[in-house]
Formats: C-alpha cells, structure tokens, sequence
C-alpha cells in the first residue's frame, strides 16, 4: 500500500512539472521609474539585487524556479509584488500614487521589511541583505525623489483623492 502511495506522489510530482505559471521576463522600460527620476548607479544597482525580481517586469529566475511546486510559491509572490510596487510601470501611475509609493519605500525599507525574509533565506540572494549604508542609500534617494515631487508639481496634485466608498488616504 506504502508503494502505491509513493508511487502515485511520485507521478502527481512529475505531472505538475507541466503546468507552469507565466514567466516575468517583458522588460518593457517604456514606463520605467528611469524615465522620469533620477537613479544613481548605485541605487540603480541596489535596486536591481534587492528590488526588481519582485518589484519589475524583469525577474532573474534562479534555478530552483524550474521546480513545481517552487515556481508557483515563487509567482505569487512577484504578483503580490508587482500589485504593492512596480518600478516598470511607475511612470504610468497618476503623480499622487508616485509619491505615495516613494513614502511606501522610505517606511518599508525604515522599518526593514523589505526586502521579505524569504527572500534572503538559507543565503540564496546574500546581495540582497542590505547593509545599513546601503539602506541609507535608497532612503536618501527616495526623499530626493519626493523633495523632487515637491518642488515640481502643486501640492493637491500629490495627494491621494479618497476612492469612493473608502476612508480618506492618509
């Protein structure tokens, strides 16, 4: 009976190798955060290792992404990601949410949640583990995008309008 078991996991895992989510890989830069703010080459990079598998258009899959059920953890995870923050289609966000999502950054990297632990997990990304002075970096980077937000457009036009139905943003 233990060898049938066995047997069926063992098919029902070769099977699901088959079905396979949508890979992240358009890299469409149209409306890129790069296009309309300035980014230093060493957030840009800061970004790239810490940021972008999860908050871009363009994920670098690692190995283990070949294997289900690896892959599909691995997709829900960018599609949560790129529904929080997507430096791909930034520009494309109307200028309130811009800058929300720059104080979103400040707080998320402030209060190290980001990146996610799983993430950094068993040393699988290390460049990932952001030092102090690196965190620092991008926090630097975001309030001068925000100081740039500021000084460019009126002041109504960087808040959020309340949605209909939903408590005033903050």
């Amino acid at each position: 009976m233990l060898k049938k078991i066995l047997l069926g996991l063992g098919v029902v895992f070769i099977l699901i190798q088959f079905i396979r989510p949508e890979k992240n890989e358009s890299n469409d830069t149209t409306y890129d955060i790069s296009t309309k703010f300035k980014v230093p080459e060493d957030v840009n990079h800061l970004l790239k290792v810490s940021c972008n598998d999860c908050h871009s258009n363009k994920t670098e899959y690692p190995w283990y992404s070949k294997v289900q059920p690896v892959a599909w953890f691995l997709n829900s995870h960018l599609v949560d990601g790129k529904r929080h923050l997507n430096f791909s289609n930034f520009t494309k966000l109307p200028l309130a949410i811009q800058y929300h999502k720059f104080e979103e950054i400040v707080e998320m990297v402030e209060e190290k949640e980001m990146p996610i632990p799983s993430y950094t997990y068993f040393g699988l990304h290390p460049e990932a583990n952001l030092t102090q002075d690196q965190q620092d970096k991008i926090l630097d980077w975001s309030k001068a995008q925000m100081a740039y937000l500021k000084a460019t457009y009126p002041a109504d036009s960087l808040v959020r309008k309340p949605r209909p139905g939903k408590f005033p943003a903050k």
